[in-house]
């Protein structure tokens, strides 16, 4: 809430110095602001830094290094904060030993990842770098004790990036951790117009919502997200417009749970899709983010249709966690397992070729071993082409942290039976000697190939040509592997598109179709009739 915001600096008059308004205005709608001076521990912090980190204090001419950690929520907010630090004038770099500045993103779903996280702040301490911290962990979590003097930017504050950065590398500390509201409602987050850098230009990840409806026992970022808040349709329509003008040709719909969209502000998912679809140009392709089982139900007959559209990618992230129903009642996921195999089983009937993306805990803490066999019953009926497998990782503050664990050898071997599991089956094979449209988008991480997606986003890996990136090319799949396929040029002309109909254009050619054809019976039943006129008359002769 803004009331729990609180802004640490040393000096007020730092903090306005380079802006033309006074002190009242500045802090006119601050609930709380605290001022610390700390002159001896700044003293202490500047014997630490590099010449080049003090050589300059003009705002926006020193370098700053972003590192991101977590969902595709994460990697979109990296981007406007990046897009921001860029137009202020600050430089941006990989390159983290020349930096003034660390800009750390954050993720606190699994353990591992906030360890990395704490221990990039442990590195740019010791370098004498000056840290800002941004995401989930400190937003879920600010009185952490490794995030203690450090300036951090919560997760729905990443418009004042550039007032965070500016003021820590004058020495200053600054926390904004307050939550947008709008007429008492939870809003999306910052402005979905805010400049961007996006680390590919050829891929626009758009945000519709924040937060989520659910209370998992196991998950943390509820905590730092909070309830659900939406964005409106016409904001996000233009911010995808933008996009395309700007050379995108890949959109994808991030959020913590996409199903859930809209049920704030009276709308839903498959609204908000086709209008959409109404504006992604030729030979461009929009991936719809993850959703969970309760919320993507009530919507899979307008789902599977969309997912036909050529123009959609025929793929859906679906985590179902487990295959027990026990374990999802202690999870409090809010399905059964018979309601996920509703989702797939019609979408694999409706959508042919779909692909189905899910997640799957190994030992949480009520887990038994029946419960994992449920589990292995349910990845051995479906054989994902995409499971991602996760070890239970308590996280601090939620209700599954304090449930007895089950003993962690036991959690490894589950997590390894089903690896080993997953691995066992090649999903592509089949699809050698097919011919397969596919966007290039990306570099594989051998830098030897492109790596392109074809209708149901699935990898496939071609000859690096410059003239491709960016572009819908054919292939012929001459190889497959585990994770991906090779393809071979067919053509080098981008295909032209056939013209994709609307929803409602879709249904009236349909209609049109129909009276075209229905011509057909009624043609054979009067030629039969016909025929047996022409017999009683040369039996009548």
């Amino acid at each position: 809430m803004a009331s729990s915001c609180v802004e640490i600096i040393d000096d007020i008059e730092d903090l306005i110095s380079a802006q033309d308004i006074t002190p009242k205005v500045r802090y006119s709608s601050r609930k709380k602001v605290t001022i610390r001076s700390n002159n001896k521990k700044n003293s202490e912090n500047n014997e630490k830094q590099s010449p080049a980190v003090l050589s300059s204090i003009i705002p926006g001419t020193q370098t700053i290094y972003i590192n991101t950690w977590g969902c595709t929520h994460n990697s979109s907010d990296s981007e406007y904060m990046a897009g921001q630090l860029a137009v202020y004038g600050y430089n941006l770099t990989q390159n983290k030993s020349i930096a003034d500045l660390w800009l750390l993103n954050s993720c606190t779903v699994k353990a591992p990842a906030e360890d990395h996280f704490r221990n990039e702040i442990e590195s740019a301490r010791n370098l004498g770098k000056h840290v800002v911290v941004a995401g989930c962990v400190p937003q879920g979590a600010p009185k952490s004790g490794y995030l203690k003097g450090l300036s951090v930017i919560g997760v729905q504050q990443i418009d004042r990036v550039v007032e965070v950065v500016e003021e820590t590398l004058k020495g200053n500390s600054v926390r904004f951790l307050g939550q947008k509201k709008e007429a008492g409602k939870k809003i999306g987050g910052a402005k979905l117009t805010l400049p961007k850098v996006r680390r590919n230009p050829l891929i626009e990840i758009i945000a519709i919502n924040t937060g989520c409806l659910n209370q998992c026992t196991y998950c943390k970022t509820k905590h730092a997200r909070g309830e659900l808040g939406s964005y409106s349709p016409d904001e996000i329509v233009e911010r995808a417009k933008q996009a395309f003008e700007e050379g995108v040709c890949e959109l994808w719909l991030t959020s913590e749970d996409t199903g859930a969209y809209g049920r704030d502000i009276g709308t839903n998912l498959p609204e908000l899709l086709w209008k959409i679809i109404d504006i992604i140009p030729e030979n461009c392709m929009m991936r719809i983010g993850m959703t969970n089982p309760p919320y993507i139900l009530e919507h899979l007959d307008e789902i599977s249709k969309i997912l036909n559209h050529p123009r959609v990618y025929s793929f859906l992230h679906v985590p179902v966690q487990s295959g027990s129903d026990q374990v999802l009642v202690d999870m409090k996921r809010e399905y059964f397992r018979s309601d996920f195999e509703r989702v797939v089983d019609f979408l694999k009937t409706k959508s042919p070729g779909v692909t189905i993306a899910t997640d799957i805990i190994c030992g949480f803490p009520t887990e038994t071993e029946k419960d994992f066999e449920d589990t292995m019953d349910l990845c051995r009926k479906y054989k994902f082409p995409s499971l991602f497998i996760n070890q239970f990782f308590p996280r601090p503050g939620t209700p599954a942290a304090k449930m007895p664990k089950v003993p962690p050898q036991q959690v490894k071997q589950r997590t390894k039976k089903l690896s080993e599991f997953f691995q066992s089956y090649e999903p592509y094979g089949h699809k050698i000697g097919e011919i397969q449209n596919i966007l290039i988008t990306e570099i594989s991480h051998d830098k030897k190939h492109f790596v392109g997606h074809n209708k149901f986003y699935e990898q496939v890996l071609v000859p690096m040509d410059e003239k491709f990136m960016g572009k819908m090319i054919t292939v012929k799949i001459i190889e497959a592997t585990k994770h991906s396929m090779k393809g071979e040029l067919i053509n080098e002309v981008t295909l032209p598109e056939m013209i994709i109909p609307s929803k409602n254009e879709s249904i009236l050619q349909s209609s049109k179709m129909f009276s075209n054809y229905q011509f057909i019976p009624i043609l054979i039943v009067g030629i039969a009739i016909f025929i047996r006129m022409l017999w009683k008359f040369f039996i009548f002769l």
